[in-house]
């Protein structure tokens, strides 16, 4: 088709849209809802991946997390053997420290069960959680401090009243003063503050989750140990060499096997995960919710596309005069179709553009309550499939009108 008559057919199909503007809304209405869930899904998958990524690339690539259960994502319940195993241990982990030459740190951490809360003067504060742990859990979890240090392996081993706390209990408590040096109590115990970490995003945790790092008070290992000694269920963080950490995994498995005893035949009764792999997780979940998307848009592509069929029928029997005119001067088959097609996909094309508008407007206030951003595929997504259904749907009409007889379409009243 020539470039002529391809602009001539352009300029035939928007005059169509300007004089029929609210039958053309109507039948691209299908269309449009399903470009305007494209963007919103998409818009917030993609956000979800970006603030996903930042929180897990805080613990680096190197990174690799042991516990008796499988860190990471869970979706179902524990198995019957799963509750039955024995926690790590302490031991455990300055094993892997000695005896895995690919590991550099180990940091290993605790929490009492019970619900724990902070005290200052006649200011109390529930907050989600203690953390007993060691030194190299700075170096390893990119803690950032706003005020002060963390404690020293010298004050982990002389079981030293310190603590380091999150950014929301420093804000509750010192909101204009100094911070560092000031006493508070965590479970009716006191410690000296000697650190105050950065406020974090916290997308995918709660306010009061056990993960949220700005309710959280940091205590060295051995102290919280001696006030609460009944604890036994170790979490080991483990840091490879740059470039060892399949080797490290390795070292950590036959090493842990060996000391839990498991034969030869039987599986793991630990997990070991690392930073890549929960993320792969995550990716498995958000497919899950893309072909979530593409259903729901297809639907509503499906009957946008059934209705722009049924008005392009509609248009060839209006026009089958028109299109017996056209034939009798010399427009070919082929220039029919075009006219038709070029019209349904101008239609549906016109839908998807306001959809993507309507769409990126409705991101923009789901950014209000939650991270959201738009990736540049989203529309093209959008504008492809929604000119394609017009397209696909065309054909049929635009096939019709070209088989017209214009003998009998220019006698047709």
């Amino acid at each position: 088709m020539k470039r002529q008559d391809l602009l001539e057919s352009l300029w035939m199909a928007l005059a169509t849209l300007r004089d029929h503007k609210f039958r053309s809304f109507l039948t691209v209405l299908g269309v449009l809802v399903g470009t305007i869930t494209v963007m919103v899904i998409a818009a917030f998958i993609a956000g979800l991946d970006q603030q996903f990524k930042k929180a897990i690339e805080v613990f680096g690539t190197n990174t690799i997390f042991v516990y008796k259960f499988d860190p990471g994502i869970h979706t179902g319940r524990l198995t019957p053997e799963e509750r039955m195993r024995k926690p790590l241990t302490f031991q455990d982990g300055e094993a892997i420290k000695e005896m895995c030459p690919s590991v550099q740190y180990v940091a290993e951490n605790i929490q009492p069960n019970d619900i724990s809360s902070v005290r200052y003067h006649d200011q109390d504060l529930y907050i989600t959680s203690i953390n007993g742990t060691t030194p190299s859990f700075e170096r390893m979890a990119s803690v950032e401090l706003a005020q002060g240090r963390f404690f020293t392996e010298f004050e982990n081993q002389h079981r030293a009243d310190v603590c380091v706390i999150g950014a929301d209990i420093a804000d509750k408590f010192f909101p204009h003063v100094e911070v560092l040096g000031k006493e508070i109590l965590v479970n009716s115990k006191p410690y000296t503050i000697i650190g105050a970490l950065r406020k974090q995003d916290n997308f995918f945790v709660g306010e009061n989750d056990g993960d949220n790092q700005n309710k959280t008070v940091y205590i060295p290992y051995q102290t919280l140990l001696k006030v609460n000694p009944q604890i036994d269920d170790n979490f080991l963080m483990v840091q490879a060499y740059p470039g060892k950490i399949d080797s490290a995994i390795d070292e950590v498995r036959t090493l842990l096997r060996r000391r839990r005893n498991v034969s030869f035949a039987k599986p793991d009764n630990f997990g070991i995960s690392t930073p890549d792999s929960i993320t792969q997780q995550f990716h498995q979940i958000t497919g899950a919710i893309a072909i979530g998307m593409v259903v729901i848009s297809s639907i509503g592509l499906l009957i946008g596309g059934i209705g722009v069929m049924n008005i392009m029928l509609v248009s060839v029997t209006e026009r089958t005069r028109e299109i017996g005119v056209r034939k009798a001067i010399g427009a070919r088959k082929r220039d029919i179709i075009a006219q038709f097609l070029v019209e349904a996909m101008t239609l549906t094309g016109a839908g998807g553009l306001l959809g993507i508008m309507l769409g990126w407007g409705a991101s923009r206030l789901v950014n209000l309550i939650l991270p959201v951003y738009v990736p540049l595929w989203a529309p093209i997504v959008g504008v492809t499939f929604s000119v394609g259904i017009g397209m696909l749907f065309g054909m049929w009409p635009a096939v019709k009108a070209a088989r017209l007889d214009p003998i009998n379409a220019l006698r047709y009243e």
